[in-house]
This record gives structure tokens, sequence and C-alpha cells, in this order.
């Protein structure tokens, strides 16, 4: 069932993704009286498709093949390499016989569209699930995890400015810019210290599920508790938040990590709000200061929100896509410097599938997910790479300072260049990830 769920919510995002972006295409080149042959979601390689209707002089349809999607115009160098289309005279109604600004909107029309697709993805988002907000200045401090502390936080300290300026919101304060190195001010006891972190802490960022820096004050909720544990026989639930442990108030993880550690084979009281109820335990803690729970830490509940207005949802909806962008960049950037490594890194559908969407259907989840893969998918056809919009961009973008058109030879063969690195780039990241299905199946 995991599996269909995966499989699932990867079709609906990718099928919401490639329409709007296709559809860009496909709307400009309307409107400026280019004919469009064919409008597919998804491809058909080989001839083989799902579903295709022609309406009027253009054919809909739907291909077999989940790795995109594409409008056939007439008259254009694609990755059909229509050679003998090209041997004809060139007709009004074709790609290559309008002016280059025009055939530069074409393609840079599925860009724009991914960009206003995630945007408002992002938007309905922040208004549906997020709601408000944590703003920087409300918290007074921080705790600080082990992963923090070894680059020198400490629990206590107050945020100033991260590179000389101060995000608006708390969640951008542990965000991107920290993930790729950054000057941090901070205020320890009226002593302000600047902590310089390395342009390679998102590795360390990994696995750790938001265990690096949090206000101090903020909830521990229980998310899942193990079979045969001092958490399962003490009777703790899912959805349990901690309240007291040992008398003492759970202001944060560190109160009822440290008690814990204190505590270790012995028993401790607790006291857990349980559906708007307290509800007192007693539970018996491993040798290691465990009782078997996974947490999760809720801080908007512990300090002063802020609600969305419309006007914040669209203002930081497009600030999270730009963030998602140019840090990409930067990430990619990174691997080929060695810093990062692409073989982790590089998703194909079946791993954007398995590892992002996941086996739950969960919508708030799937919202945030797809919309930040449209940013992605805006940026990955942006890179100037002939076969992706990008490379069309770059060679029109000469035509148009040249006034020189590019010979129809040149094209076809630049095609090809691009079908010859995205062909195999596309079958090792495929073939990564099935392999990486079955390694862990017989695991």
């Amino acid at each position: 069932m995991g599996g269909l769920i995966m499989a699932a919510q990867l079709i609906a995002g990718l099928s919401l993704l490639v329409l709007v972006h296709e559809f860009g295409h496909f709307a400009a080149a309307r409107m400026f009286g280019m004919r469009c042959d064919k409008f597919f979601i998804f491809f058909d390689a080989w001839g083989k498709k799902l579903w295709s209707k022609k309406i009027g002089e253009t054919e809909y349809g739907i291909g077999w093949l989940p790795l995109g999607g594409y409008v056939k115009i007439a008259g254009m160098i694609d990755e059909s390499l229509d050679k003998e289309a090209m041997k004809e005279e060139p007709q009004p109604w074709e790609f290559r016989s309008k002016p280059a600004w025009q055939r530069f909107i074409v393609m840079i029309g599925g860009i724009v569209m991914n960009l206003i697709t995630g945007v408002i993805i992002f938007s309905g988002y922040i208004l549906t699930y997020e709601k408000d907000y944590i703003p920087s200045d409300a918290v007074e401090a921080v705790y600080a995890f082990p992963a923090a502390e070894e680059f020198g936080f400490q629990t206590g300290d107050k945020i100033l400015a991260i590179n000389g300026d101060m995000p608006k919101r708390f969640n951008d304060v542990v965000g991107y810019q920290m993930m790729f190195g950054a000057d941090v001010e901070v205020d320890r006891n009226g002593d302000r210290q600047i902590i310089s972190l390395p342009d390679d802490l998102f590795n360390t960022f990994k696995g750790q599920g938001g265990r690096f820096l949090q206000p101090i004050n903020h909830e521990v909720k229980v998310i899942m508790v193990a079979d045969s544990s001092g958490a399962k026989d003490a009777g703790l639930q899912e959805g349990d938040v901690f309240r007291k442990i040992n008398g003492k108030t759970v202001q944060n993880y560190g109160v009822l990590h440290d008690e814990l550690k204190a505590n270790n084979n012995n028993t401790v009281a607790l006291e857990v709000e349980r559906n708007g109820s307290i509800e007192k335990l007693n539970a018996k803690v491993s040798d290691e200061g465990r009782l078997g729970f996974v947490p999760k830490f809720d801080s908007k509940a512990s300090n002063k929100v802020k609600t969305y207005s419309f006007f914040d949802s669209v203002v930081f909806g497009a600030k999270e896509g730009w963030d998602a962008i140019y840090y990409n960049a930067i990430g990619m950037g990174k691997m080929f410097t060695g810093k990062i490594n692409p073989v982790e890194s590089l998703q194909s559908p079946i791993g954007i599938a398995r590892k992002i969407y996941g086996p739950v259907w969960e919508w708030d989840r799937f919202w945030k997910i797809t919309g930040l893969l449209s940013f992605i998918l805006a940026f990955m056809n942006i890179l100037p790479i002939p076969a992706l919009d990008g490379g069309h961009m770059l060679f029109l973008t000469y035509e148009m300072i040249t006034r020189k058109q590019l010979s129809d030879n040149f094209l076809e063969k630049a095609q090809m260049v691009g079908m010859l690195i995205l062909i195999p780039l596309m079958v090792f990241i495929l073939g990564k990830d099935i392999w990486e299905i079955i390694r862990d199946f017989f695991a």
C-alpha cells in the first residue's frame, strides 16, 4: 500500500507541474500564432501513449513515461529531431518564422508558469497549514542541541543577526543561510559574539530532524512510542505533550533530556497533556537514559505568534521559492567541487516518490514538496544546456544580440549534444534509485 501511495503522490505532483510548465509554452506559442501539433503530459516514447484526443490542429495526450512532457511546436527543433519537416519552406505559423523575442518568450513561458505555480502553492500552504509564525524578535533565547553546540552555540544565546541581517520569521533563522555558511551574531549574557559557520554545515543538518536551534521555550510532543520500552510500559501515547518530569516544568527538550540522563535505570514521574487533560505516569528509564519515544518540537505553542496575512503569504511564498532556486544553484556548484555527493543528492522520479513524498499521504507535506519541486523544475529548465529551455534561450539571446540566426544544422547538433548529456544522466540516476530499492529489499 505504501508503494501505491508513493506512486500516486508522484504522479499527481508531476502531472500538475508538467501540465503548468507545458501550458506556459503552449499559451505563449498560441498567443504569437504558432501552430502546436502536440501537447503531452509525460512522454509517449516509441509512439506508445495512455490517452490522446485531437482537438483542432493539436493532439492532446498522456504518455506512459513520467519523465516530463512536451509541446511540439511546428517549425521548432526539439527532442523529436524531425529533420524532414525542417526541410520544407518556413510557414508563417511556424516557430522558426517568428522574431527571436517571441521565440524567447515561448521558451521562458514554462519556467514562468512553474515560478507562478510555486508561489501560489507556497502561499496556499502558508495560509492553510502554517497559518501563523514566530517573529524572530519574539524569541528571547535559543536552546542549542548538541549539533549546534559543536559550532559554538550555547543554550540561552539570543540571535541578533545572520550575515548582518535578521530574518522576520524564526523559521528562517535556522534555514538555508545557516546551512550554507554564515556569520551569526549572538548576545550571550550581554556580550556580543560572532559564530562563524562553515559552508558545508548542511551535512550536519542531515538527519537532525530540527535538532539544531529551537526557541528556548518549546513543547516536546510524542510522535511515536517504541515497543518494549519504558515509555510503552508507562502508557505514553502518540500526541502526548510533556509538561513535567519529577516536578520540573519541561520548558524545552533539554530539561527532559537532562532529567532522564540523571535518572538512568530509575523511574521518573511524568505529567503529560493528553486531549486537554493532564495524565500522571511513572516510567522506567533505560541504562542509556532513554524512555523509548520519538519527539517533535513545537515552538508555536510556547511562544508569541503572528498570523499570516494574505500579503505575507505571497511575500514569504515568493521568498521560499527564491531561496530554493538560489541555494539549489549553490548546491549544484558544490557538487562540482566535491562538497556534495551527487550520488546521494540527485533523485529520479522513483527517488522522489520514495524518499521525498513518502509512503503516507499527508496533504500538507504533499503540497509543500510539490511547491518546492515547482521551483526546482524552473531552476533545472533554465540551465543553459541544449535540449532544455535554458539552452534554447541561450541561443535566442545570442541571436537577439548579434542579429544572426543560428543554422538549423547547428541547432540539430546542439540538441543531440544536450540529449547525450541528459539521457545518460537520467539513466544513471534512475538506475541508482532502483539499485537502492533492491539493496534495501535484500538487506
